[in-house]
């Protein structure tokens, strides 16, 4: 049944509020803890045990750090770290170009150069070298490095490791390992076959902080002091964020504590960043995804594919302003990139059907280096995993995107083994693949049928899932604060929606580029300001500022507006359907 009778919202939606078990434990939990009842239906439809609240809401690193030494080849990895360190090495860092190849060489960048080494940052260029080590960069590296240590990337790429003759490399990743492993000095990746899966929700850049954890337990035991590696969340946080990782277990702790060093504001490129950026409140994890994240991505998909790498690891404050700003426009190039390659996939993926267990489309000249974030529109858009394919010439190079309980990766490595792929990989929330053209629609065909029989199209393509409902004056500042304490909110950790039934409009105006600013009230003389970002696009401005006296069902997310001083409770609306 429809949650408020919404089975058809302005926006489409059927409205899906919380069961009948999750608001039971909610209510138990409120009259043991004594906590806000809404807070409550957060906990209890994230599953947390009310015996676990406590530490739930303030989670500990101490305590939920793993021991790095869990982790296959660790310690040949640590141990080669401050070999390097100790002879003075000549080191190469090898990464990926997106957000958690760049935190993951800014880590590595930063604590070397702590203990006085200087390493060398290689970026690949996604369209003329593609994703992950190639023979020639990696023999070229290995004529003038001791050590390559390549960063979220390096799994799967036996032949370009075996390439670099006369150099060690090593591997630090988290994408999906094939049967057999490169032929290195170690690989430290939570997702190889051998690994009990407990890890396998980090990052590239969290298995990096672990391993410098057991190379700063490597220098205590010989009575040497190694960097601060509290110092450095800031990136893990980051790159956690931005690269979907799930926010359970550690990497809840590791994006907590990583905001409150970003806070700080200790790091020249993230200052310079946010500036550009114009983030003038404590960062959040809406922050590290939406507003910083693209930027440094930037770089990797229509620029300079160093630039992120380079900004994140800079220390002079005015190269990082001069690197922030190019970085910044480079961002606004790429939407308008991005716009045309997402209205194009829309409308094909559309006439295909969204309903379908994977919803695709493949254009000709679409850029590479948009069609992941078109793939995560599409995801959004349909409650599905998504799959957008820019062809050139004999072959395609496509990026795709999974919902929860999906693995997408899994499902491109089959792929490629059964020859469908020329080549993919990926993890279980995005993935990459390159296909030849008379093989795409056979392949699309094989990885829906292999994603049904993980669940994909079971959903509703159109349901918006909510926690309840609250009135304009129980959205306090005060319960902001406390669900703020349930975060960080993110992939697998939804952030909670609430409904504001039979509201009034105030005022409703359109402001920026299509976005909606209006007000309700519950016709108690209690209101609650609102912001919709993009109403006009569709029916959601029109039908509120044109209300013509007509009460609404509202929905959203609460969150606490800070403006001259002064702090208040808006909602950034995301949906309305008459009352």
């Amino acid at each position: 049944m429809a949650y408020l009778g919404v089975d058809c919202s302005l926006s489409g939606r059927r409205w899906v509020g919380p069961g009948v078990e999750t608001d039971r434990l909610a209510e138990a939990m409120a009259q043991q803890t004594g906590l806000a009842r809404p807070l409550c239906g957060v906990l209890a439809r994230l599953g947390v045990p009310v015996q676990e609240v406590p530490g739930y809401l303030d989670p500990k690193l101490r305590d939920l750090l793993p021991d790095p030494r869990s982790l296959r080849d660790m310690e040949a990895a640590s141990a080669r770290l401050v070999a390097a360190v100790d002879r003075r090495e000549r080191v190469a860092i090898f990464a990926d170009y997106d957000v958690d190849g760049g935190t993951s060489a800014a880590l590595l960048l930063d604590w070397f150069a702590q203990l006085g080494l200087t390493a060398t940052l290689y970026v690949p260029d996604r369209i003329d070298e593609g994703y992950g080590p190639n023979d020639p960069a990696m023999a070229q590296l290995a004529r003038a490095h001791d050590l390559i240590v390549c960063v979220d990337c390096g799994t799967l790429s036996h032949g370009p490791i075996a390439a670099a003759k006369g150099a060690d490399v090593m591997v630090l990743d988290h994408h999906l390992a094939g049967e057999t492993l490169p032929d290195c000095v170690a690989v430290v990746n939570p997702n190889r076959q051998d690994e009990d899966g407990a890890l396998a929700h980090l990052c590239a850049a969290a298995v990096v902080f672990l391993t410098l954890v057991d190379c700063g337990r490597r220098l205590r035991e010989a009575g040497r002091r190694g960097p601060d590696m509290m110092a450095m969340l800031d990136l893990v946080a980051l790159a956690t964020v931005a690269d979907v990782a799930p926010l359970i277990g550690v990497n809840r702790a590791l994006v907590r504590q990583g905001l409150h060093v970003m806070a700080g504001r200790a790091r020249p490129g993230l200052v310079a960043l946010s500036d550009v950026a114009r983030v003038d409140r404590a960062p959040t994890s809406y922050h590290l995804g939406f507003v910083l994240g693209p930027r440094i991505n930037a770089g990797g998909r229509i620029g300079r594919a160093d630039l992120g790498a380079r900004l994140l690891s800079c220390t002079d404050p005015h190269e990082a302003r001069s690197l922030a700003d190019k970085l910044d426009q480079l961002n606004s190039e790429r939407r308008e990139v991005e716009e045309a390659v997402r209205a194009a996939a829309f409308a094909q993926a559309e006439e295909r059907a969204l309903d379908a267990p994977l919803v695709w489309a493949a254009g000709e000249g679409w850029h590479p280096g948009v069609v992941g974030i078109a793939a995560s529109r599409l995801k959004e858009r349909s409650n599905r995993p998504a799959i957008v394919i820019g062809m050139d010439g004999p072959e395609g190079k496509g990026s795709g995107r999974s919902v929860s309980g999906v693995d997408l990766g899994a499902s491109i490595q089959k792929l490629a083994a059964e020859g469908l792929l020329i080549k993919g990989g990926g993890h279980k929330m995005a993935a990459g693949l390159t296909v030849a053209r008379d093989q795409l629609d056979a392949a699309m065909a094989r990885l829906s049928d292999l994603l049904s029989k993980q669940g994909a199209g079971i959903g509703g393509a159109t349901d918006l899932r909510l926690d309840g409902t609250l009135m304009p004056g129980a959205a306090t500042v005060e319960l902001c604060e406390g669900i703020e304490t349930a975060g960080p909110f993110g992939a697998g950790a939804p952030g909670p929606r609430f409904a504001f039934p039979d509201m009034r409009v105030g005022f409703a105006k359109q402001v920026g580029a299509g976005h909606l600013k209006v007000s309700f009230d519950d016709g108690q003389g209690t209101r609650i300001d609102a912001i919709a970002f993009g109403a006009f696009d569709g029916p959601l401005g029109p039908a509120l500022s044109d209300h013509g006296g007509r009460r609404f069902h509202v929905a959203g997310r609460i969150e606490i507006n800070e403006w001259n001083g002064r702090r208040s409770v808006q909602l950034r609306l995301e949906d309305a359907a008459q009352a």
